[in-house]
């Protein structure tokens, strides 16, 4: 199904690190293009660098006030928590600002190659920093790497684009920057914000015309419950809309181990996710897609795996979940890690789901919150709520 395929990286994303002890940690990165490797994954996609964004780059979302002020910050690792800075959730550190600028830079990078037609599918695992408001860090993100390719895509000709956010936190940076730009469908699907950070994403929140979208699941939500949300909303709004670019932000934060929410996807029920937008892509934005990374704090069990499955999909060569891991990635677990490595890509899950089309069932949450979505959306574009 694809075509050519661009993985943007340089050895120097590794460096947006907070430090000891943060849930950010840039081994999850390191670990992924390891297995990739390992796998012979990286062999059938194009390996691109990229250069930091531009100060202008970043303006495009961000105020000039706020980068200078992570300029200071990076200068001298000094806090300035006024700009989100020195927080628990964003330390400050020297370099913050050039390691913040590069990660934006390789998915802009990516966004000017699927644009251009240089490649069909582009990569950057490295970001998806999805928190991060025009005037400040928010969520371990400093600059929000999404919206800075989609205000380039914007300003570079394309007239509708679909932002689909399936990180278990709602992707509130990037739906603020758009959230009255009808040209931008926002869709997030996350564990709702009554339990879950930021505390925003409710289907009450719908944009302009009904471009933003979020789908506020219930903690415990499963595969079968979440594919169930997934298809009861994405691809009728994604075919409804047409959007000329799919970005996609796969944090893979959802996931049973991870221990900063509280969902209960398996690596299979993300693999089965990835695939279904690689379809969507082709069906409903010419084939163009440019896929982050995101959160995923289950370090060496789970990210490695999901995002490994992310760019075999986007590389038209899904792997057999049955794969084993490899030996040498796993020594290479034991000794960065001390840490146990998955024997295989899969968590021997089978991520079936039914439709929504089988029926409402106004007693089970997951389908009180579809319909919570489909209620405040569907008719502002001009569809059908009802299954």
């Amino acid at each position: 199904m694809s075509d050519s395929v661009r993985v943007v990286w340089d050895d120097g994303l590794i460096g947006y690190d907070f430090g000891p002890g943060h849930p950010l940690a840039p081994v999850r990165v390191e670990l992924t293009m390891a297995l990739a490797k390992e796998l012979g994954v990286l062999d059938h996609v194009e390996l691109a660098g990229c250069a930091p964004a531009t100060d202008d780059d970043l303006a495009r979302v961000h105020t000039r006030e706020y980068i200078e002020a992570v300029k200071q910050v990076s200068q001298w690792g000094a806090p300035d928590v006024r700009h989100g800075l020195g927080t628990t959730d964003n330390p400050a550190f020297p370099g913050v600002h050039e390691a913040s600028a590069l990660v934006a830079g390789a998915t802009l990078a990516a966004a000017k190659a699927v644009w251009t037609g240089e490649a069909q599918h582009a990569l950057n695992i490295a970001g998806g920093l999805h928190h991060a408001m025009p005037a400040t860090a928010s969520g371990f993100c400093v600059y929000n790497d999404p919206a800075v390719a989609i205000a380039w895509l914007l300003e570079n000709g394309a007239e509708r684009i679909a932002y689909v956010d399936v990180d278990v936190h709602h992707g509130d940076g990037v739906q603020a920057m758009f959230y009255d730009d009808p040209r931008v469908l926002t869709i997030s699907l996350h564990e709702s914000p009554r339990t879950l950070f930021p505390g925003t994403g409710y289907p009450s929140e719908t944009g302009a015309e009904g471009t933003a979208v979020n789908v506020a699941l219930p903690a415990g939500c499963g595969d079968a419950e979440w594919l169930r949300a997934f298809h009861a909303l994405v691809p009728p709004l994604l075919r409804e809309f047409a959007p000329q670019v799919l970005v996609t932000q796969h944090g893979c934060d959802g996931h049973e181990l991870d221990p900063l929410a509280h969902l209960k996807l398996s690596v299979d029920g993300q693999r089965a996710a990835y695939a279904a937008l690689h379809r969507l892509a082709h069906e409903t934005a010419g084939g163009r897609w440019l896929a982050t990374g995101g959160g995923g704090y289950a370090l060496v069990q789970v990210v490695p795996r999901a995002w490994t499955h992310l760019i075999a999909e986007a590389a038209g060569r899904p792997l057999d979940p049955e794969t084993e891991t490899p030996p040498r990635w796993r020594a290479l677990v034991g000794e960065r890690m001390c840490e146990s490595a998955p024997l295989s890509m899969t968590d021997g899950r089978n991520p079936e789901f039914r439709d929504i089309s089988d029926g409402y069932d106004p007693a089970d949450p997951v389908d009180r919150a579809i319909m919570a979505t489909r209620n405040a959306i569907f008719p502002l574009r001009g569809l059908d709520p009802l299954p």
